[in-house]
């Protein structure tokens, strides 16, 4: 018998779902993506106005079936970022019935931060405690908290394109953190002899350099999603062990990547594993102290199911005592 349709808007998830939560559930998506337990297709973008796009992203794995449908478009409270809205849709795999409907914006604020710890936890040094965050919108935000889950972070540094408002969220990160917090006048500053760098940002042009990582560094490429957009230079994609979250999607949708590869500086196997194949062990992540290791991270509809179900079953669990 079916149970019927379980709605959650924003504020439903946020109650529910924690990065905590989800760093294991990101873990176990991945590693499902990468040993073929899930079917996912590339997604798909049209174009609904000048910078403003409409995606699907369709997967179908053992939690279910179903997609991610969201919209992305600039936020006109805060220019220079972008917003995702949409809905993540779960179809129940035995009846075929609908099951779930998430608000998209909170689910991928969470998983993507999630699944950037996650990453993080398998390739940054043991020893890694200095974080530098490159951008300031809900994700900066989301990722401090889900990157102080896997290191013990000595010191945060923050950098966003407004001054006053990187002062201001460093602030208000101050209160939070047992750690010093600071804003930075430059990203080059801010990311200077840190050990896990993040950037979160609506950039197309490369904002992270090379010359400014020190080596042993660990890199989270986060905000660029699309093959024309790009957080990180040539050089550094060159210099690092790159880690996509997903090969096929690298090569399609992996801005910085395509970059370095049309400029003859990487060929395709300079993708030395996907993410989920560290985590089960099938291939190295960090293999020296003084690699830099570079995860990037374009985001999956496999990682919005896993959260959807959970949630789903954490609503079903409670329903029923």
């Amino acid at each position: 018998m079916s149970e019927g349709l379980t709605v959650m808007d924003a504020e439903a998830v946020r109650a529910r779902l924690t990065i905590a939560a989800c760093i294991p559930l990101m873990r176990e998506a991945m590693t499902a993506l990468s040993s073929g337990r899930v079917e996912q297709h590339l997604r798909s973008f049209l174009s609904v106005g000048e910078g403003r796009t409409f995606a699907l992203m369709p997967a179908a794995s053992a939690d279910g079936f179903g997609a991610k449908l969201v919209s992305v478009y600039q936020d006109t409270d805060h220019p220079g970022r972008r917003r995702h809205q949409g809905l993540v849709v779960l179809f129940d795999p035995e009846s075929g019935a609908p099951a779930f409907i998430g608000d998209a914006e909170e689910i991928t604020r969470i998983r993507t931060a999630a699944a950037s710890a996650a990453a993080t936890d398998a390739l940054a040094r043991p020893d890694a405690s200095i974080l530098a965050v490159i951008g300031t919108g809900a994700q900066a935000q989301a990722h401090l908290e889900a990157i102080a889950l896997v290191r013990p972070l000595t010191e945060i540094r923050i950098w966003g394109r407004d001054a006053e408002g990187a002062r201001r969220f460093a602030e208000a990160m101050r209160k939070k953190y047992d750690c010093p917090v600071r804003a930075c006048a430059t990203v080059e500053a801010a990311v200077q002899a840190a050990d896990i760098i993040c950037t979160v940002t609506a950039s197309r042009d490369p904002i992270l350099h090379r010359d400014w990582v020190t080596p042993g560094a660990h890199v989270n490429l986060v905000g660029s999603s699309g093959p024309h957009a790009a957080e990180a230079d040539i050089d550094l994609v060159a210099a690092s062990r790159f880690i996509g979250d997903h090969r096929e999607h690298v090569l399609a949708h992996g801005g910085e990547f395509l970059r370095a590869r049309q400029a003859g500086r990487v060929t395709d196997d300079h993708i030395a594993a996907e993410i989920g194949e560290v985590f089960a062990g099938r291939r190295n992540g960090r293999i020296s102290p003084a690699d830099i290791t570079l995860y990037k991270s374009l985001g999956h509809a496999v990682q919005d199911l896993a959260a959807a179900a959970w949630l789903l079953s954490l609503e079903r669990t409670a329903r029923h005592g």
